[in-house]
């Protein structure tokens, strides 16, 4: 029997990697679909583990040749995207996997494959909040944070009615408890109704 997919999304300094991190911990059949990018590696970071790394040129014949299930040019010149091979092989061995992907990306995802997935976005309280945990971050410069922080008000306006449930991350227990129930439910094949306080 093939396993169930995961779709989770948020704009940066959301918490989804933590959140996503605790669902994986806690669910032994779950994998992660690594995706691929044109970025460099960060410290120490290992191709195939955080991402598949590719080029510019090696990205784009991979594009031409049908190999994504989707992708995004995210950043001029910096693309991400989620190769089919890699959930097939998944599905296949009988994995739930789970997807970490930008806004667009989940939305794409979710079209595809529809009720064998569940699509879930994660939102920050605020803008506010969200710049103050880019900066405490310590990872990016004040014009990178801003270009995030643009790209983030402008995901949270997209998203709304696109997923599928919405936690909102402003106490990380809370949230951790709530992704937790969701994700189990859908595993189990319990469909929860849509949360009233979408977006």
């Amino acid at each position: 029997m093939k396993g169930k997919l995961l779709i989770f999304s948020a704009p940066s300094g959301s918490g989804k990697t933590t959140l996503l991190n605790h669902v994986m911990a806690n669910i032994p059949e779950m994998a992660f679909s690594v995706s691929a990018t044109t970025r460099p590696p960060r410290g120490e970071e290992v191709n195939g583990r955080e991402y598949y790394f590719l080029s510019m040129d090696e990205f784009k014949k991979r594009v031409e040749n049908g190999e994504f299930l989707e992708w995004e040019e995210v950043y001029p010149g910096r693309c991400y995207g989620t190769l089919l091979s890699v959930v097939e092989k998944m599905q296949d061995e009988g994995k739930h996997v789970a997807f970490d992907v930008d806004v667009c990306g989940g939305v794409n995802v979710k079209k595809h494959y529809g009720d064998q997935a569940l699509s879930v976005f994660i939102q920050a309280p605020s803008v506010e909040v969200l710049r103050e945990r880019l900066i405490n971050r310590h990872t990016d410069s004040m014009e990178e944070i801003e270009k995030r922080l643009a790209k983030a008000a402008w995901e949270m306006e997209f998203a709304q009615g696109k997923f599928d449930r919405t936690v909102i991350n402003d106490d990380l227990e809370t949230a951790k408890r709530e992704i937790l129930e969701v994700v189990t439910d859908f595993i189990n094949g319990q469909v929860a109704e849509p949360d009233e306080n979408v977006l």
